[in-house]
């Protein structure tokens, strides 16, 4: 393929509401900003690292939901 690539799939609006809030989390959240910033680091694009970071969102919320347990800053 040439050219940029684009996300068609999945749930056009849940991958909106992770945009938006992955954009804010990058910002205040120390978890996802050193994650975010050693993506960049190491040379991907900020729209990549950032779907990287969405994609983790997704997992953490998804460990979150199975052990009924809340958010923790480690």
């Amino acid at each position: 393929m040439k050219g940029r690539r684009r996300i068609k799939g999945g749930r056009a609006t849940i991958r909106t509401v992770l945009y938006m809030s992955m954009s804010c989390a990058i910002q205040c959240s120390p978890v996802m900003k050193k994650f975010y910033k050693k993506l960049v680091e190491q040379g991907k694009h900020k729209k990549v690292a950032l779907t990287a970071c969405m994609r983790k969102m997704v997992t953490i919320l998804n460990a979150m939901a199975r052990d009924y347990c809340e958010w923790q800053i480690n």
